[in-house]
């Protein structure tokens, strides 16, 4: 049957009254109840700001290169690590309720739950691109739990592991720069010592073959080329000397009275010419030794001076002098000749060994100074380094500042009392409202006669009212009667049901003044 009027929408909920009223109450009732029994749940918060660091990055550069962003990630899931979760449930006892019923890994992960991290994002210019970039500036720690000292506690403990472990990571991070700046500057160090090692023995192995020398081995073998010439051409002039004299001396005698005196001296100085310049086997010199000896024994036969004896004459005698002298300069000159011959041969090795020597030489030295280039830029490095890592033990560096700590919460998050009461109310009616929809519509009870006339057709002649009897009318009387005795002992059992199964009633009269207070 269709609703066509306010009238008939009064008169279905006349008739279902209870249909509609039993399960909004008892949805409601439920309601209040889960509203009033669930524990309440108290939330504790820090606020954590991330400072950019006090000293200008242009004067001091920090070592610590990652963002923020990626270093609240690290931090996060080292402490959220099961090691540090453990410890904190130990060091609070938290969740002693669960520990025979649950899990270590499922009391771990209702802590993970419980914690709620967040962060608070602002656009900043970019130093590098000048550019407006999103950048974490801040972030939020907070703990979800029954106990509101407890959920303070917590807070606090969480705010200060996420400060220590952003020094420590911080600390970390510069420490190691600095001691593998330092490791790699030592071992450069002795990388360079080996090259100092390998040019010394380089240039002793080469020491008269050095690019440097080039310039002093061609100037001193020219040099030496120049006193070969000069030489070469004293030589000459003293030999010219020589013929000269020789030729002198064949004309002058030993003495005035012996032409076999002047023979005599005329061979033995041919004899000690041949003798300078050949060796005693020579035939000439075996000649003239043999015709020498020959005159001398002629000599002594006849009773003349011997053969060892000294000319007389005087001009013979300086000429002789003049000749010896000639001739032991020509052998100095000789001397000094093949000696500046071996210098020139010398200096030439040197000069056409001095190419291969100067790229051998180039690669070592180039070598070494690459190693002393990435000396001198580890050493700049590695003094910045420390630098760093002084601003970082002074805390001078980009660093978490606690802005907002944990503050022990009066009122609880959840459950929220109000919603849960009108969620129920809502929800009774609604079911209330389906449950007489149902009855309604499954009710074939015709009551008005024109429902009836346009059913079958026909014309209703007349309608006959309800008659009550009196029967009835105590009937009606005693059902009033045992609903009111009903509700009676509900009221009376629904406290004791709720004390010994659900809630003790002190807590739970306690918990409803303290939220109807916060209403």
């Amino acid at each position: 049957m269709g609703v066509t009027s306010i009238k008939d929408l009064a008169g279905i909920l006349k008739r279902r009254k209870w249909s509609i009223a039993l399960p909004a109450a008892g949805i409601f009732v439920v309601a209040a109840v889960i509203a009033f029994t669930l524990p309440p749940v108290y939330r504790s918060e820090s606020t954590i700001l991330i400072e950019d660091q006090e000293v200008p990055r242009d004067f001091v550069s920090t070592t610590v290169t990652t963002y923020a962003d990626q270093r609240l990630q690290t931090i996060n899931q080292r402490i959220m690590g099961t090691t540090k979760l453990l410890d904190i449930i130990n060091r609070f006892s938290l969740y002693p309720e669960l520990k025979n019923k649950w899990t270590t890994e499922e009391i771990i992960a209702k802590l993970r739950k419980d914690i709620k991290f967040k962060t608070i994002s602002a656009d900043v210019i970019d130093p590098r691109s000048g550019q407006p970039r999103p950048a974490t500036i801040a972030f939020s720690l907070s703990y979800d739990g029954k106990n509101p000292q407890l959920v303070q506690r917590v807070a606090n403990d969480l705010a200060s592991l996420y400060l220590e472990e952003n020094l420590s990571v911080r600390s970390r991070q510069s420490q190691g720069t600095t001691k593998f700046m330092e490791d790699e500057m030592k071992s450069v160090q002795v990388q360079l010592s080996e090259a100092d090692g390998k040019i010394s023995s380089y240039k002793q192995r080469n020491l008269n073959s050095l690019p440097e020398l080039a310039q002093v081995n061609l100037q001193s073998l020219d040099s030496t080329e120049r006193e070969m010439v000069n030489l070469n051409y004293q030589l000459r002039s003293l030999k010219e000397k020589e013929s000269s004299i020789e030729s002198q001396l064949a004309t002058i005698p030993t003495d005035a009275g012996s032409q076999d005196k002047a023979r005599l001296n005329e061979l033995r100085v041919h004899l000690g010419d041949l003798k300078s310049r050949f060796t005693d086997e020579h035939p000439d010199v075996v000649k003239t030794r043999n015709e020498l000896a020959e005159l001398s024994k002629q000599l002594r036969a006849s009773g003349k001076d011997s053969a060892d004896s000294k000319p007389d004459n005087v001009a013979y005698i300086t000429l002789s002098s003049q000749l010896a002298s000639i001739r032991s300069e020509i052998t100095s000159a000789k001397r000094q000749i093949e000696t500046f011959k071996k210098k020139t041969d010398e200096l030439r090795h040197r000069i056409a060994a001095t190419p291969g020597v100067e790229e051998g030489y180039k690669n070592i030295l180039i070598h070494r100074n690459n190693l002393q280039q990435k000396f001198d830029d580890l050493s700049k490095k590695f003094m910045e380094a420390k630098v760093s890592s002084g601003l970082e033990k002074e805390q001078k560096g980009e660093r978490f500042t606690l802005i907002d700590a944990a503050r022990l919460p009066e009122k609880p998050i959840k459950p929220s009392v109000p919603a849960i009461l009108i969620l129920g109310l809502i929800l009774g009616i609604g079911c209330g409202a389906g449950l007489a929809a149902i009855n309604e519509q499954s009710d074939d009870t015709v009551r008005i006669p024109e429902v009836l006339s346009r059913a079958t057709s026909y014309p209703v002649l007349a309608a006959i009212p309800k008659i009550v009897t009196w029967q009835e009318v105590d009937t009606m009387k005693i059902k009033r009667k045992r609903a009111l005795a009903g509700a009676i002992c509900l009221l009376l059992v629904s406290p004791l049901v709720v004390h010994f199964a659900i809630i003790d009633l002190d807590v739970f009269w306690a918990r409803l003044l303290r939220v109807m207070t916060r209403i």
